[in-house]
């Protein structure tokens, strides 16, 4: 009778510590779903931002590149040099058209400035463009104004332009260095600073989105081995309380038989 008292009663006792403790791995297991489920909706976020910012860089590296980066490459006038301006006159009327409403073009005229310049590096006269689209429209004029109604507007924003380069006989010009063309360019249409600031930006995004990710992805795979850690540690811990508990059961297991002797 004592043997079964003392058998049935370390049992009970070894019954209820396992239920406590099924209750709290049960809680810890619960807590630790609604928390992985809570961070994988944040992480899942936070890469969706990153490949966001990653295509909307390769768009910006696609536009800039068929745009900004193709004309900069296209163009010839490559080598910078000092111009001196030698003639600036009024050659010509050119025609033109401007909008005068929906469906609705008129036509005007405006005067054609046309400047030479002697290039100091070569001592060869040329004739100056303001840029590329200037060049590409007439080459023969310096500076082509914005069409309009006014043709007395137009011709006064062309001759302050002419007294301008009266006045500033040394000008920086860009030249063709392998001499094929027998003009120069006042400036450029996108230098190179304006090519490396339209650069930046998407750049910078294109940085930012794989540093997002990247961040993402070290959590996760820092997140599995601290969970590989502690479940090398609780499971050791199990094994030395299942050890303990059947140290003590076999005392009570023991000392029952004695009593009932």
């Amino acid at each position: 009778m004592f043997l079964w008292a003392g058998s049935k009663g370390a049992q009970g006792s070894g019954g209820e510590r396992r239920t406590f403790y099924q209750k709290i791995r049960e809680y810890d297991i619960l807590e630790k779903r609604r928390t992985v489920t809570a961070l994988k909706a944040g992480e899942d976020r936070a890469i969706l931002l990153g490949l966001s910012m990653i295509l909307f860089s390769a768009m910006m590296y696609f536009v800039l590149g068929i745009t900004m980066v193709r004309s900069y490459s296209d163009s010839v006038w490559t080598e910078e040099s000092n111009c001196t301006v030698l003639n600036s006159s009024i050659v010509a009327e050119i025609n033109c058209s401007y909008s005068c409403g929906s469906e609705c073009r008129k036509s005007s005229r405006f005067p054609c400035l046309q400047v030479y310049v002697s290039l100091n590096f070569t001592g060869k006269v040329l004739r100056l463009s303001y840029n590329e689209e200037s060049h590409e429209a007439h080459p023969e004029c310096f500076y082509i104004p914005k069409c309009r109604k006014d043709h007395t507007l137009m011709h006064s924003i062309v001759m302050n332009i002419s007294e301008r380069l009266k006045t500033h006989q040394q000008v920086l010009c860009y030249y063709d260095p392998l001499e094929q063309q027998d003009s120069v360019l006042l400036t450029r249409l996108y230098g190179r600073g304006a090519i490396i600031s339209s650069l930046l930006w998407p750049t910078c995004t294109l940085v930012g989105g794989t540093l997002i990710i990247a961040m993402v992805k070290l959590t996760q795979y820092l997140s599995f081995l601290c969970e590989q850690i502690s479940r090398i540690k609780r499971m050791g811990l199990y094994s030395l309380t299942g050890a303990s508990h059947t140290k003590v059961c076999t005392r009570k297991f023991n000392g029952g038989i004695q009593d009932g002797v």
